[in-house]
């Protein structure tokens, strides 16, 4: 069914269960575990699926260490248990991932090695592996570009790590396949009473139609932006205090081997990974308050200078401006303004769901690696509030999204190709342009089925969040626009907006910055 004919099927639809507003990892998470339950499901998306924070996250899954020794070790456990979970469910696009905290002081081994052990405990039989202390030599060994200057040992752990935009794409058609009614590129601008329901308004950014739909229960899942769509219902809202997360792509041998490297304390005390992932590395994150709510934030000069002058301590190779391949910045939705001055690193990490007067149910806050706990919980919250009629879960802890395999070959942190696609790698290589290289993995083919079958209608959609292009190296993702243009043509996208995508390539490129 393509774009037109569902929401000609939207408008033959009396009412919806549910309208879920935004699709980010929540949103999604939401929508693909109502359908699983057997409700009449819509999701609409302003932009495009994982659009906004939820494809610019550090692209781990994870318990939180630095979490636990704030001792939320509630949100630990949870976060372990879902991080399994997550890998059973999509094991091509969620994997473990051994990491390193290499030690200076003699203390450092024991007194982060214990932290850790506890970290494994609370893991369980959710747990990736062993914690164990290393020497020098194996620390060595495994991050073979590490600064040796003062080096005395290490400590590895393990965490997960996984494609975010590509996970979310797979929860939009999981969804689709459970029955829901899937949109992006649709913005919501209005939410008004409608008997016991709602009336959604609802704006086509591609046609420029608007759809009214009829919905029992709205779900307002926008993340950072979740004051303005409470605001735009009639709730005067001040829910959010966002932080943005900057995060540098330079080159692999940078780092070099197969493990993270995790700094517990910078000189100002902030935490530094650097992460392989998709033939690259990642090297961040900071978290600094910021009010403007721009779909592009920029870094600000003093973080990514944090950013290269603790990576070039860190690592034996210096890592200059002229290195950097990608950045990116992403919009943390934190629950509650700071109270005491100490910015939004303190703040938790923890969900919030809200029903207002005028039923419309809001969450935000949470991380990536629990987006299936919040969704149930927010269902929860609907049914208690007499929203939607009790129906029984768990399904999607079970559920395998599309295209999972029973078990990953190839690591996430190799470089993309075919096995991102898990199952239906050897349908796409069926379409025409299998054995056309555009750049950096993708293949004319997989253009083709981004547009065929993964709602993706902009060269952005393709080379942003189908194919991570724009975040492994902005130039060549510039270079390859125009062919992925082309094809998206070919396929019937009328307008691929390639003018637009050239533009933000220059804003994720490090000259911009």
């Amino acid at each position: 069914m393509n774009r037109e004919q569902r929401f000609t099927a939207l408008a033959d639809t009396d009412r919806f269960d549910l309208v879920v507003v935004g699709g980010g990892a929540t949103g999604l998470g939401v929508a693909l575990d109502a359908s699983l339950r057997g409700f009449s499901v819509a999701l609409f998306e302003s932009h495009d699926f994982a659009g906004g924070t939820s494809s610019r996250a550090t692209k781990l899954l994870h318990g939180g260490v630095r979490y636990l020794a704030q001792g939320n070790v509630a949100l630990v456990r949870e976060a372990l248990a879902e991080r399994t979970t997550i890998m059973t469910i999509a094991p091509h696009l969620a994997q473990p991932l051994p990491f390193v905290m290499p030690s200076h002081q003699w203390w450092q081994t024991p007194f982060y090695g214990i932290g850790l052990k506890l970290y494994d405990l609370l893991a369980g039989r959710a747990g990736l592996g062993p914690t164990e202390f290393l020497d020098r030599a194996r620390t060595l060994s495994a991050l073979p570009g590490v600064n040796p200057q003062g080096l005395r040992g290490g400590v590895r752990y393990w965490d997960g790590q996984f494609d975010d935009a590509r996970l979310a794409i797979a929860l939009a058609r999981t969804a689709e396949a459970a029955g829901a009614f899937m949109f992006n590129h649709a913005e919501v601008t209005a939410i008004a009473p409608d008997g016991d329901g709602h009336l959604v308004t609802v704006r086509d950014q591609v046609g420029g139609e608007e759809h009214r739909v009829r919905a029992r229960c709205v779900v307002n899942a926008t993340g950072v932006w979740v004051d303005a769509m409470r605001e735009a219902a009639g709730t005067p809202s001040h829910m959010v205090s966002p932080s943005q997360g900057v995060h540098v792509v330079v080159d692999r041998e940078f780092l070099g081997g197969e493990h993270a490297l995790l700094v517990p304390r910078t000189r100002d005390g902030r935490v530094l990974f650097a992460v392989p992932w998709l033939g690259k590395l990642i090297l961040g994150t900071t978290d600094t308050p910021r009010q403007d709510l721009a779909r592009e934030p920029q870094p600000f000069e003093q973080e990514l200078a944090f950013i290269l002058d603790e990576s070039s301590r860190a690592l034996s190779r210096p890592v200059r401006r002229a290195d950097i391949r990608s950045v990116w910045v992403g919009l943390r939705p934190l629950v509650a303004a700071p109270s005491d001055g100490s910015g939004t690193k303190g703040l938790s990490r923890e969900h919030t769901v809200v029903v207002d007067p005028n039923g419309l149910v809001t969450v935000t806050g949470g991380k990536w690696t629990t987006y299936r706990a919040m969704a149930e919980d927010v269902l929860q919250r609907c049914f208690d509030a007499g929203r939607l009629p009790a129906r029984s879960g768990g399904q999607s802890a079970h559920h395998r999204l599309v295209g999972a395999p029973a078990s990953a070959s190839v690591p996430i942190h190799a470089a993309p190709g075919w096995h991102l696609y898990g199952t239906e790698a050897e349908r796409i290589q069926g379409l025409p342009g299998a054995d056309r290289n555009l750049g950096l993995g993708l293949r004319a083919a997989m253009v083709r089925f981004a547009a065929r079958c993964e709602h993706a209608l902009t060269v952005e959609d393709v080379l942003a969040r189908r194919w991570r292009a724009l975040f492994l190296d902005a130039a060549q993702a510039e270079r390859m626009a125009a062919d992925v243009a082309d094809i998206l043509h070919e396929e019937g996208v009328a307008d691929p907006r390639v003018d637009d995508f050239l533009n933000l390539t220059r804003r994720y490129a490090a000259t911009s910055v």
